[in-house]
């Protein structure tokens, strides 16, 4: 089985030499491949991942020359990923790599398994925002999920098309798997504080962003339903 490990990054220079340190470590678990997304980056990031590509074969650096957002980073390198599962996480060393192995050995019984960040180690004013954002969003979606700004995900390569390209997707994967009908499971994870760079996030930046995401995630799921019902058989 080979693994894709997607990566999208945004100003994170500073992190990328320790962040594929670890990732190589993982180089006698299985057959991996490392796609380290360049979001535009405006500072020397992007020098960074192609030296870290010199220095490790299985890591595939990927640029995109303007900022575009997460979701477009994260959907651009699942797309280019050759595995048979794809595992998405976060750049900023928050998330940790040793934990990739457990979330793939889940997919043995299901199709999606979500990570869940047991001891954030984030300000409590964003561990309440995020908990306030999960109510919300679960209201919604249903998808039952509790920690969807958790970033590390796995999931079998062939539902990749269950994900839109809508900006604002990655707040809302699980949701999107859950409206096809796969198996999702949830594992607990560790979470680390942020030792280099700053977040690209806040509550009330992200409010906005988040609240617009849900119209977007709201539209799509009146379109599948729409198309299930019209491609139904009709009752004789």
């Amino acid at each position: 089985m080979r693994v894709s490990i997607v990566v999208p990054i945004f100003n994170e220079t500073e992190n990328i030499r320790p962040l594929t340190d670890e990732l190589m470590q993982l180089a006698d678990w299985m057959e991996r491949e490392v796609l380290i997304v360049d979001d535009g980056s405006t500072d020397d990031t992007w020098q960074q991942i192609e030296a870290a590509a010199v220095a490790h074969t299985s890591i595939r650096p990927l640029r995109i020359l303007k900022n575009m957002g997460q979701s477009n980073a994260m959907l651009h390198g699942m797309h280019m990923a050759t595995g048979d599962v794809i595992v998405f996480m976060d750049g900023d060393l928050q998330n940790d790599p040793t934990e990739i192995p457990t979330l793939v050995d889940g997919l043995d019984s299901c199709d999606v398994v979500c990570g869940f960040r047991a001891k954030r180690q984030d300000s409590w004013s964003r561990r309440v925002g995020s908990r306030i954002a999960n109510i919300v969003r679960n209201w919604i979606t249903h998808d039952g999920i509790r920690d969807t700004g958790c970033s590390l995900k796995a999931f079998k390569s062939v539902f990749r098309d269950d994900i839109p390209h809508l900006d604002g997707a990655h707040r809302f994967l699980a949701a999107y798997f859950h409206l096809h009908g796969r198996i999702i499971r949830e594992v607990p994870v560790g979470h680390r504080s942020r030792r280099f760079g700053e977040s690209k996030y806040t509550n009330l930046k992200r409010l906005p962003r988040t609240v617009a995401d849900l119209f977007g995630f709201h539209w799509y799921r009146k379109r599948l339903l729409h198309s299930v019902r019209e491609n139904s058989p009709v009752e004789p």
